[in-house]
């Protein structure tokens, strides 16, 4: 649009409506090419017009009041511009520019309110708005009005609309007259809508939970209908791009959701993007299942197809389902970046729970900075190897057409892992591998450029660390599963590479989703989703199955048949025992812990001629380097008996409280724990106590004294 420097050469425009608006007026641009403003020229005569018109926004329906004047009477400038005023005005939106709103701020300058009849009502309900004009009546032509508009649109600071009904956080005046809706009650609404249930269904269960607080009103179910459909708009009309740039885009978010993140960190040219998220739901879930408890890490996700890698931090419900309490949005894994987010997020918990501890942390990366996690947490590691057998199962059904060769590559493939207790040479099992697969060259391309460079650091994990259960690696898996499902749909292809659109989706659907698993699960509604979720882990599933379905191959312990009633036909389970067994059902062809080899697994614990589970010989071979410590070595022998007599006595009160059908005699065996002094002290006093003023020392030292009084009068 071209510049005008002259007003000159400006129209006066005088619109036919009675009320007008700026959308009524052509805008033109004044001034330089460095400085310039929107303006326009009307008679002054219809200024107020043109305010009341503004005033009546469909989308942001407002007042303005008058932020800043100035007057000159006429014949006062001797010289003087054609832009010069005769009277100026500042006309600001009502609901700025404070922001008493969640986060908001007054001006500092503004010690009091201002005595203008055209304020907003009442104070607390300016959100920091910055749509503001200025108007001027010209000097030189007193019967015209410059009006400069430097922000027509109704914003905050951080370019969200603020109020009118496109702010989503509004509540508007008629809030009084609406029934009690819990934040329970919002996200169960919200978590519905995002998972795309019928407005319907919606509607009706919104209804009957709010008639429990507001009584079975019709007024109260006009207005939760009302509350359901404009929600519903809300999140249909809500978009991941707040800005055409990524990085402003996920500026704009953080500047507006500061309540679910635990750290943040822009890119620059010392310090790579780092953005830590958890709602607050997430923090409760966190405090609530992950103390003295496990939490694991789904650390690698997307690291080929999208932008950013994405970490998640898991704990294990109370059915021992992954469920998310934190996301990591970063690229770097360098230990000072690792350490920032990972301090930050328990500084948050403990901020809830002073005393908030983990049992161990479950990693699935060999690669992770072990020492950093065992300095920050304070607890033991564990190693998940679900990552490892999902990606070797993967492309041997992938890359190999023989169902014969599948099988006793991947065979093989375990006998490696399981020959890391046994003495065995690595080194000479992947020649002897490589050698008894070589007419197997996609595989062996895949196996020899992505795994032989770092297998020996991965086996090493393995064989160093604690392994996790089949149970904690298929929870792991599952959500994995889901997360896959839900990110990398066909629709959001183009989208892959925006952070702004992960962290819509990960905030929204995702996060609506596991939280009504939990709260169908909890509060024993909506069946449906209930027995989903439940049935969500191939564990849970293989639990379903009866003992009678499975057969094993009692001669060579070569196979074992499962019966499915789902399908009416018998799946093969190869290898069965093994971690690292074959299944030629569908769901374990696409490279999952499948839940005929989980049940399979289950009958060989109990049978002769099957090999334990990798996680129960991983903590056999602990159990027995404790106890082959030299006499001699008299530190060493006394932090292995430390560690043996507290393993232990964990395992006998797990024992003891699995056996036990009353929780109330395990509770009184077990041994008082005294607090100490200096924690009741720091408990019951404030930690910091206000100054005591002259007046009521005076006050004090009169008690004393009639205190003594009082007891000098007895003794007498």
């Amino acid at each position: 649009m071209e510049i005008v420097e002259s007003i000159l050469n400006l129209p006066v425009q005088d619109p036919a409506e009675q009320e007008f608006s700026s959308a009524d007026l052509t805008w033109t641009k004044f001034g330089t090419a460095e400085h310039h403003d929107d303006v326009a020229l009307i008679p002054y005569a219809r200024v107020d017009e043109f305010i009341i018109g503004e005033c009546s926004n469909v989308e942001c329906p407002t007042r303005f009041h008058i932020e800043r004047g100035r007057k000159r009477s006429m014949g006062s400038l001797k010289e003087f511009k054609n832009d010069e005023y005769l009277e100026y005005r500042l006309y600001w939106c009502s609901f700025g520019p404070e922001n008493y709103g969640e986060g908001g701020g007054v001006l500092p300058s503004r010690r009091y309110r201002l005595n203008t009849r055209n304020r907003a009502a009442r104070p607390q309900s300016m959100r920091g708005c910055t749509c503001h004009f200025v108007v001027k009546r010209l000097y030189a032509r007193p019967s015209l009005a410059l009006i400069t508009f430097n922000e027509r649109r109704h914003i905050n600071k951080s370019g969200f609309v603020c109020h009118g009904p496109l702010d989503k956080d509004a509540i508007g005046p008629g809030a009084k007259k609406i029934a009690y809706i819990s934040n329970e009650i919002q996200q169960q609404t919200m978590s519905m809508i995002y998972l795309g249930i019928p407005e319907e269904n919606v509607l009706e269960k919104h209804i009957e939970y709010v008639q429990r607080y507001g009584g079975s009103d019709a007024t109260v179910s006009t207005l939760a209908s009302q509350y359901v459909r404009k929600l519903g708009m809300i999140i249909k009309r809500s978009t991941h791009e707040l800005d055409l740039d990524d990085q402003a885009s996920i500026r704009m978010w953080v500047e507006r959701n500061k309540k679910s993140i635990f750290f943040y960190q822009d890119t620059s040219e010392t310090d790579p993007f780092i953005l830590g998220i958890q709602t607050e739901w997430q923090l409760q879930q966190m405090v609530r299942f992950g103390h003295r408890n496990l939490i694991a890490a789904d650390s690698t996700f997307g690291i080929k197809r999208l932008k950013y890698p994405l970490c998640t931090l898991l704990v294990f419900d109370s059915r021992q389902h992954a469920l998310p309490v934190a996301w990591v949005v970063t690229r770097s894994v360098a230990k000072p970046d690792m350490a920032k987010w990972m301090k930050a997020l328990l500084d948050r918990a403990r901020s809830v729970d002073p005393g908030w501890k983990i049992n161990g942390f479950v990693i699935d990366d060999a690669a992770m900075e072990i020492d950093l996690i065992r300095d920050v947490f304070c607890c033991p590691i564990l190693f998940s190897i679900w990552r490892v057998r999902r990606s070797w199962l993967r492309n041997v059904v992938k890359k190999c057409s023989n169902i014969e060769v599948k099988r006793e590559l991947f065979r093989c493939l375990g006998e490696i892992v399981y020959s890391i207790w046994g003495g065995g040479n690595t080194s000479i099992a992947l020649k002897e591998l490589i050698l008894d697969f070589v007419d197997q060259s996609a595989f062996m391309e895949y196996f020899k450029s992505t795994w032989v460079p770092k297998i020996e650091m991965w086996l090493s994990s393995m064989r160093t660390l604690p392994l996790a259960s089949r149970e904690a690696s298929g929870a792991i898996e599952a959500y994995h599963v889901k997360l896959k499902t839900k990110l990398f749909d066909d629709s959001h292809l183009g989208a892959l590479q925006r952070v702004d659109w992960l962290v819509h989706k990960l905030t929204t659907e995702l996060h609506s989703a596991y939280w009504l698993d939990r709260y169908a699960d909890e509060s024993d509604s909506f069946l449906n989703v209930k027995e989903e979720y439940i049935s969500s882990t191939s564990w849970h599933r293989a639990l379903q199955i009866p003992d009678s379905a499975v057969t094993l191959d009692d001669k060579g312990h070569l196979f074992a048949k499962v019966a499915s009633k789902k399908d009416s036909r018998t799946h093969l389970v190869w290898n069965p025992g093994s971690d690292f067994a074959f299944c030629d059902c569908a769901w374990s062809m696409q490279g999952n812990f499948c839940k005929h080899v989980i049940k399979v697994n289950m009958i060989c614990e109990n049978a002769k001629g099957y090999k334990p589970s990798m996680s129960f010989w991983s903590f056999r071979e602990i159990l027995m380097d404790l106890s082959k410590k030299p006499m001699d070595d008299s530190i060493g022998l006394d932090e292995s008996v430390a560690w043996t007599h507290q393993m232990l006595d964990q395992i006998k009160q797990l024992v003891e409280l699995n056996n036990s059908s009353d929780i109330g005699v395990v509770v009184n065996n077990m041994p008082l724990k005294w607090v100490s002094k200096k924690g009741r002290t720091f408990v019951g006093i404030p930690a910091s106590l206000p100054a005591i003023s002259s007046s009521s020392k005076g006050n004090a030292k009169n008690l004393q004294k009639n205190r003594k009084r009082k007891r000098l009068s007895r003794l007498r």
